[in-house]
């Protein structure tokens, strides 16, 4: 182990545990004997999983595992639209909940299993009669919308690889999506719902495809009926050639490792990696994940994943795993402050939802706006709640427990990838012992190790790198089209070893810490300190809300840190030398002096993209005097502007 990872693992302290109640121990999906199960016989504990979901022909092997390449469940055929719905209506489920739609402007769709069967066959009729046969590909650009989610299906029981662009991304981010899985046909919307007014996605479609494709049609549901561009050779509207087909789809079996769906993700150079998931290990891995961590009662829970279709989130935990299990789920187009600050807790309370999942960035922007919001509803019903996206500091882990979930709730606090296709590490509700702020330890049947330089794992409260060294069912395939890529990308650190990108630490109750990327490890006079914990010693200062920080060139240190805050509801947004000095001060008996921030700089908003993420390259080129670079994928373009102008220095007097 080096000095610096040293520094890194002696960072940042938690010691508040919060045992799972009897009550819920009792009714609790996963089991403690789990692990031991898993640990005894892995193969055999998935091939148990697999055997949960509905197969045509069973499988001859259970792995083939060719570093970096690995086969799951080898000859079995499946197919996930069956899986997700037919399988219900065929068992008496047909008229069970499976989304309670919610638009921005508050018209609602409640789609029950039997219905839900229906569009998804007569859009797989549609996209058939389109040339759309198995092996196609298709690009989906949608609002959050059901016609979402009834396109990905529709692919998927034709055997169409989809590949969901976020609605928010540019022309040009689509048009690079569309070639390099060289799509055959885009699957649209005229537009969307967004902060009470309608957005347009059909003229970034149009604007993508003066580039060269090989795109037949484009598909246009009709959402917002704002005026639209038409192209009468190649645009169809969807009303026009779904509701004329018939009702009646016979799925097709396909190969377990026929390919489900690709997903870009930003890569370190300009061409995003295109990652390549397959069907059979997919769906079981998904489906058990989405079971055992959220505690699934499909007769009786309300379930809401806050996040887009757009992101493997959406897949995993929206369209897949929660069909595939037969729950009833509550989907939201709009945003969380539309019409009011409290939308979020109002839906809650209207569809009693029991089980919520979103992101850290929404519950330190709850925290931010204040406890008013969530005290106006009744949140009763909640029984559960998940956090996924990027580590969740502990004070936003309380405020989430003690607030949202009225002190009674289990907090999921999960980590997994575009890459690994489901949840890895994540407390079990029932069975762990949570800390704040901790993802706890790898689920029953994963194998994740903090590892140190040299891949070797380091012991108890020390810190390191984030591997997962044994293949597991969800895992990507490999980058659409690239290999050496995907060889270079993942496995090229430690040999035959999958790395994450991701630091961690490992604390002396064998409790795993993520720290962020480890291109966001900070080197302070030689120090690594991880931005996340800084940001998380900030935030549990009672004066801020939410945090960033990043590390700036620095002649004397290397690299200086620098944090931008934004303070709590009620406390006065000025920028107080006083108050400066008091959050240096914090993070100093927080953390320790080395992490002591060289400059703080109180702020209205953070810099984020439309699915929340924090540009933190944005903001290291404020910190550092720069140009601000491209910032047309921000939520709000013009807060960059804001926070350039509202850069303050807290000069280092020690």
């Amino acid at each position: 182990m080096s000095e610096n990872q040293e520094s890194l693992a002696k960072l940042g302290h938690e010691n508040r545990l919060f045992p799972p109640s009897a009550e819920f121990i009792a009714q609790a999906n996963a089991q403690a004997s789990m692990y031991d199960e898993a640990e005894k016989d892995r193969l055999a504990f998935w091939e148990k999983q697999a055997h949960e979901l509905q197969w045509d022909a069973p499988w001859t092997t259970v792995l083939d595992w060719k570093v970096p390449f690995a086969k799951w469940f080898v000859g079995g055929k499946i197919n996930a639209s069956v899986n997700a719905l037919d399988r219900h209506v065929a068992q008496g489920r047909g008229d069970r909940v499976a989304f309670f739609f919610e638009g921005e402007p508050g018209d609602t769709r409640t789609i029950t299993y039997a219905q839900l069967l229906t569009e998804v066959k007569k859009t797989a009729n549609a996209l058939t009669e389109l040339g759309i046969k198995d092996g196609d590909r298709v690009a989906i650009y949608m609002p959050m919308i059901p016609e979402a989610a009834i396109a990905m299906l529709a692919c998927a029981r034709i055997g169409a690889p989809h590949s969901v662009v976020f609605g928010g991304f540019s022309a040009d981010a689509l048009l690079s999506r569309i070639q390099d899985a060289d799509a055959k046909l885009v699957i649209t919307a005229d537009g969307g719902y967004r902060k009470g007014a309608p957005f347009a996605l059909k003229p970034a479609v149009d604007d993508a495809l003066k580039g060269k494709t090989n795109v037949k049609n484009v598909l246009v549901v009709k959402r917002t009926g704002q005026e639209t561009h038409w192209d009468s050779n190649k645009d169809v509207w969807w009303h026009d050639i779904v509701d004329r087909q018939s009702t009646e789809h016979v799925a097709q079996s396909f190969d377990s490792e026929h390919p489900l769906f690709i997903l870009y993700t930003s890569g370190t150079t300009a061409k995003p990696k295109g990652i390549s998931h397959t069907t059979g290990g997919y769906l079981t891995q998904v489906a058990y994940t989405h079971k055992m961590v959220f505690d699934i009662k499909p007769e009786t829970d309300v379930y809401w994943c806050t996040a887009d279709v757009g992101w493997v989130t959406g897949h995993s935990y929206v369209v897949y795993g929660p069909l595939i299990n037969g729950a009833t789920q509550v989907m939201y187009e709009g945003t969380p402050d539309t019409p009011h600050k409290g939308r979020i807790f109002e839906l809650i309370a209207k569809y009693k939802v029991s089980i919520l999942y979103t992101a850290p960035t929404l519950i330190r922007t709850w925290m931010k706006w204040g406890d008013e919001f969530p005290n106006a509803h009744n949140l009763k019903s909640l029984r559960l709640l998940g956090s996924v996206g990027e580590p969740i500091n502990p004070e936003a882990w309380m405020w989430y427990r003690e607030v949202i979930g009225g002190d009674r709730c289990p907090i999921v606090d999960t980590w997994w990838q575009t890459e690994t296709g489901a949840i890895m590490i994540s407390p079990l509700p029932g069975v762990t012992h949570t800390k704040p702020g901790s993802a706890m330890r790898p689920l029953p049947g994963i194998s994740g190790k903090v590892v140190d330089d040299n891949g070797k794992e380091v012991g108890l409260g020390h810190g390191g790198y984030l591997i997962l060294d044994k293949p597991w069912p969800s895992m990507l395939r490999g980058i659409w089209g690239e290999e050496e890529r995907y060889k270079e990308t993942y496995w090229s650190r430690f040999d035959g070893v999958y790395f994450a990108g991701d630091g961690a630490k490992i604390d002396t109750d064998a409790a795993i810490w993520l720290l962020g990327r480890v291109d966001d490890v900070m080197n302070v006079s030689g120090h690594r300190i991880s931005t996340t914990e800084v940001e998380s010693a900030l935030v549990s200062h009672a004066a801020v809300a939410e945090a960033a920080v990043v590390g700036a060139a620095d002649e004397m240190t290397g690299q200086g840190i620098v944090a931008f805050v934004i303070l709590r509801g009620g406390i006065p947004n000025v920028c107080g030398e006083e108050l400066i000095k008091e959050l240096r001060a914090h993070v100093a008996k927080e953390i320790g002096a080395i992490a002591k921030p060289r400059q703080i700089v109180v702020v209205q908003e953070l810099p984020k993209t439309r699915s929340g993420k924090i540009m933190r390259r944005l903001l290291k080129d404020v910190a550092e005097n720069r140009a601000v670079g491209d910032s047309t994928t921000l939520a709000d373009p013009n807060v960059m502007a804001l926070i350039s102008q509202g850069l303050s220095t807290a000069k280092d007097e020690d």
